[in-house]
């Protein structure tokens, strides 16, 4: 059996001490078979698990893996031989061990041997199916070599590692202190840093300097250990030589993760960085995770040298740390992470508490009142916010199912409140604030490693993947909008540094708040004027909300007794004063039939006197990760139609030179919304209502974006200059009037029209249709060939 354990230089031998003298004719190789095969054994791979321990049949150990024996043969279609052996591990499940009676009879304390003694117990376990492997094995070439009467080739099976799953309870990392050195947990949180794939020293061969006698030395947790002294009697030296290319020195896969906690609404502690730990992974484990993915790992704890008071001669201070022994990525798709929808796990009541949220009334105008209840009025905003939450279906691996939402307006109106909610609603939320983040903040970090190698850091935007991040005082990121233009697109981060190539997934819907350049938004002006954001970011936002700080006496006090119901805690006064403010735009005794005609705005407020019980964010997140992983709606041809139309209807408005071109990019943004329309109702058929909804939004986010305060104008330009034709017009009326009353006449040639155009900076594309529009529109009146006359028209 001693040859069996020693593969060359693979990472799945364990090799016990091997002495040599120089008078010793036999090889080493002779020497270490000596030393296995003096112990009769029917484990092939005892010495593999069970180094310092001999076998002794009857003792407890061996029964404690017969009874994982006879377990794994119970249930042997759940596993792959093929896999097992080309991974060299295997998942096994704590709970299915526990509600086996025969394993629960022969190991009774394996739950306890588990948490105290992890080592000794992740061994028996992977020793069971060790040994399960290698009959299997000899059992086929049995059967192949009966016909020959060849004799039976030794089979030489690798270590191979159990991978626990399962394993409960999951601690926080806020309780992970010194009482769990050496022991078993699980954990729960977000990768925000991988490091790069390492070599791992376990044994490492010395010779002796004298006597040229080797020995192999265990190096615990990767520490170099040479040896104190010559195993030879005759030698005894000191002075060894490290064998790195000898066949007896073994090495593992290694690579360092860093993981952070996920802390839920009832656990946050203001003012404190949050806590992260470093994970070891090893062999199988490797590349499991990605910066940004949301992880269970359960593994060891623990214990290494801090190197900053290393320096500072204070070598008693330890770091702890986790060595994983499995990874649940909630990316997979397998049996652990099925109960799981985007790292939140749903549980019996909560399913129950889905179904009691899908069964009510009116559910759209429900969830938009509940996304942020202490914001009255702007229900067609959150209805923006509510379904870029949701989502759309996403068709293949390279489609864009998440939309974007830019939210703009004067100060005070609670923008920002309404993205923190979203934030916390999101099962996958983080919340940056533009004037303190910076462009690798929000995308990757690459840092140096102590060897010299680099390693990822994820940003708020690859936190984010597969969820929302919000963004607040967006105009005030200025150097950082370029950096989203990837990942608003193509929903990835890519990073070119220090001959670092790679890319991250960031499929994330970004909601973003900005206040206007000048204070107050100027309705002269564009979008892109007032923020100063340039065309190729700001047409990537599905939707694009104005909200107006307009005075209103009436509104103003109702409002003003809504705060003060607001602050005084009185929840009836605060439902009153929401209903007072939603009755004074429409009357409460519409039928359902009436209700149907009416606009989606008008079907969102509430009716006067009306009370409405808002649904909690913990279950409305549950809710909308329920929605996000297992409704994935159809768009029916009726739906598309409605959209085909109103798309064509922006198409048609915007056909003139100076007016925002309307691409496919609207289109595939009603589409998007359109179907998270549908899966706020879990419905996987997408009927005209929701796109009719959804036309509705989109309308109101056009009339913002292209209404000056005056008229709606839909040749307005919403990337380039604020001038409408309009305004345009008007401008050039009036420095026309102006040297009208200069020169006391009202006649003007064309060359003098354009030379007024030029002076007052009015550029249009064809002065003559613009000349001809002027005419048309009664402000010139043509009285020659080449002559015009002002009339006075109050513009």
């Amino acid at each position: 059996m001693g040859n069996k354990t020693f593969a060359g230089n693979s990472n799945n031998s364990n090799v016990g001490n091997i002495a040599s003298t120089p008078n010793c004719s036999r090889s080493s190789q002779q020497q270490v078979s000596d030393i296995f095969e003096a112990i009769p054994c029917p484990y092939s791979g005892w010495k593999l698990y069970h180094a310092k321990e001999a076998y002794k049949d009857g003792s407890s150990t061996v029964i404690k893996i017969q009874s994982v024996e006879r377990f794994i043969r119970k249930n042997i279609k759940s596993y792959s031989a093929s896999d097992i052996m080309e991974r060299r591990a295997f998942a096994i499940d704590v709970k299915s061990l526990l509600a086996d009676e025969d394993f629960n009879e022969s190991w009774p304390t394996f739950k306890e041997e588990l948490f105290e003694k992890p080592d000794y117990t992740l061994n028996n376990l992977g020793l069971a199916m060790h040994q399960v492997a290698v009959k299997e094995i000899e059992n086929k070439l049995k059967r192949k070599l009966s016909q020959d009467n060849a004799p039976l080739p030794a089979v030489n099976v690798p270590i191979i590692r159990a991978r626990i799953t399962g394993y409960e309870p999951v601690l926080q990392l806020k309780n992970l202190k010194a009482n769990y050195y050496n022991k078993m947990v699980a954990i729960h949180g977000t990768i925000i840093r991988v490091g790069n794939i390492k070599l791992l020293c376990v044994w490492l061969a010395f010779e002796c300097m004298s006597c040229h006698g080797l020995q192999c030395i265990k190096q615990p947790e990767g520490t170099y250990t040479p040896p104190t002294k010559c195993r030879s009697e005759k030698c005894r030296s000191r002075q060894f030589l490290p064998l790195h290319s000898s066949p007896y020195t073994q090495t593992v896969n290694w690579q360092s993760v860093r993981v952070q906690e996920i802390v839920a609404d009832d656990q946050r502690e203001g003012g404190r960085v949050p806590r992260t730990i470093e994970c070891e992974l090893t062999e199988d484990l490797l590349d499991s995770c990605l910066p940004g993915d949301v992880v269970s790992i359960i593994g060891v704890i623990k214990v290494r040298n801090n190197e900053e008071f290393k320096k500072q001669k204070a070598p008693s201070m330890f770091l702890l740390y986790l060595e994983g022994v499995s990874v649940i990525n909630s990316k997979s798709h397998s049996l652990s992470s099925r109960n799981s929808a985007m790292g939140v796990k749903l549980d019996g009541k909560d399913f129950c508490g889905i179904k009691e949220i899908r069964s009510q009334p009116s559910l759209f105008r429900l969830l938009v009142h509940s996304l942020c209840p202490t914001i009255y009025g702007h229900e067609l905003v959150k209805a923006g916010l509510l379904l870029t939450l949701f989502g759309g279906s996403q068709k293949h691996a390279d489609s864009r199912c998440d939309p974007h939402i830019l939210v703009v307006g004067d100060p005070g109106l609670g923008k920002s409140q309404m993205l923190q909610a979203c934030s916390s609603v999101a099962p996958r939320g983080v919340y940056v604030c533009g004037n303190t983040s910076t462009s690798t903040g929000l995308t990757v970090t690459l840092t140096r490693e102590s060897g010299g190698d680099y390693a990822l850091e994820a940003g708020a935007l690859v936190l984010a993947d597969q969820g929302c991040c919000c963004i607040d005082e967006f105009d005030k990121m200025t150097t950082q909008h370029a950096a989203l233009l990837e990942v608003m697109e193509q929903q990835s981060v890519s990073i070119a540094k220090a001959g670092v190539v790679c890319s991250l997934p960031a499929r994330t819907s970004i909601l973003a708040a900005a206040n206007p350049s000048g204070g107050h938004y100027n309705r002269a002006k564009t979008v892109s004027e007032n923020l100063r954001i340039g065309p190729a970011l700001l047409s990537r936002f599905d939707l694009v909300f104005i909200l107006l700080d307009k005075p209103n006496e009436h509104l103003d006090s109702l409002l003003s007794e809504h705060v003060m119901a607001l602050h005084s805690g009185m929840k009836h006064a605060l439902n009153q004063s929401l209903s007072q403010l939603s009755g004074t735009s429409r009357n409460s005794q519409n039928s359902e039939s009436d209700e149907k005609q009416l606009s989606l705005g008008e079907r969102l407020k509430l009716r006067s006197g009306e009370a409405i019980d808002p649904v909690p964010h913990q279950l409305l997140r549950k809710y909308l990760a329920y929605a996000r992983k297992y409704i994935h709606p159809i768009l029916s041809s009726e739906a598309a139609e409605v959209i085909q139309k109103f798309y064509l209807e922006l198409r048609k408005e915007h056909h003139t030179m100076d007016s925002t071109p309307v691409t496919t990019r609207q289109l595939e943004s009603l589409i998007r919304l359109t179907e998270a329309r549908a899966k706020v109702e879990l419905r996987e058929n997408v009927t005209v209502d929701d796109a009719l909804d959804v036309v509705e939004v989109m309308r109101h986010s056009l009339v913002d974006t292209y209404s000056d305060g005056i008229s709606l104008d839909f040749r307005r330009s919403q990337n380039g200059s604020g001038l409408s034709s309009k305004n345009q017009a008007k401008k050039f009326i009036n420095a026309l009037q102006k040297r009208a009353d200069i020169q006391n006449r009202s006649v003007f040639s064309s060359q003098e029209l354009k030379e007024v155009s030029e002076l007052s900076g009015v550029q249009v594309s064809d002065f003559g249709n613009f000349i001809s529009s002027l005419n048309v529109q009664g402000f010139l009146l043509k009285k020659g060939p080449k002559l015009y006359q002002l009339l006075t028209v109050d513009y």
